[in-house]
């Protein structure tokens, strides 16, 4: 993997990438997104046969060390990282890129019905946004924003939650987690992008991945254009285009 791209301010609050990033395999995409409109971009590690942690709930190091590096430059792209409520009660997670250089994004969490009020590591005061998107009114964090969004088919409307997001001027957005929530964003037409990483274990039982609407036909099944490619130590990054299908 390459190093992690920083891109240049103009004083304006707009960022101008240098051609070098525009024309990157792997981020290129992401530093070239049509500023016009939000750009998303979903992240999921599992395993060779689609688990994205056991029967128990143990999920760490599916994915290598090269994963990982890559997840945060992935965040050090984007202007905005979300997960979703029950990502951040079951593993109570940073949200910030460590482990490579680059610029926080702000962290979002999807709670449709406020029910987290307890202190976690993502509202850590270090100069981030910390955005909470719900359906209505109610108690927010401390150091928090409150976003409301409509519901659609019975949850938080995907595509209006990216729109809000890029309102408040976060155009790049990182859909981290958790499966569920990347099924939704995905189902609901709001991905542009899918940067899905393979670790070379078979755990053979465990929490599933992608879980989708079931189709009747393959003719209905996503093929989106992908580029290959092979991390350090072995894990494989599928780069998916949501927006350009494959015929199948």
């Amino acid at each position: 993997m390459g190093k992690t791209h920083r891109t240049e301010g103009d004083g304006r609050g707009e960022h101008h990438a240098p051609l070098a990033l525009v024309n990157d395999p792997i981020f290129g995409p992401i530093v070239g997104a049509d500023p016009q409109k939000p750009f998303v971009i979903a992240q999921l590690g599992q395993s060779l046969d689609g688990r994205i942690a056991t029967a128990s709930g143990e999920s760490r190091w599916i994915n290598g060390a090269s994963a990982l590096d890559h997840l945060h430059r992935l965040r050090a792209h984007v202007d905005a990282v979300v997960v979703g409520a029950t990502t951040i009660v079951a593993d109570d997670p940073r949200l910030t890129v460590r482990r490579v250089a680059g610029r926080q994004p702000a962290r979002v969490v999807i709670d449709p019905t406020g029910r987290l009020a307890a202190p976690a590591q993502w509202l850590a005061d270090d100069g981030a946004r910390r955005i909470v998107v719900r359906g209505g009114e109610g108690p927010v964090a401390t150091g928090a924003e409150a976003v409301a969004v409509p519901f659609a088919g019975g949850r938080l409307d995907p595509a209006a939650i990216a729109m809000a997001l890029f309102h408040l001027g976060l155009k790049k957005i990182l859909i981290e987690g958790g499966a569920r929530t990347l099924s939704h964003f995905i189902d609901a037409g709001a991905v542009d992008r899918v940067h899905m990483l393979i670790a070379p274990i078979i755990i053979g039982s465990g929490v599933q991945g992608l879980s989708l609407p079931p189709i009747s036909t393959l003719d209905k099944a996503l093929r989106p254009t992908t580029k290959v490619h092979v991390l350090d130590d072995g894990d494989v990054l599928f780069d998916c285009d949501l927006r350009h299908q494959r015929r199948g």
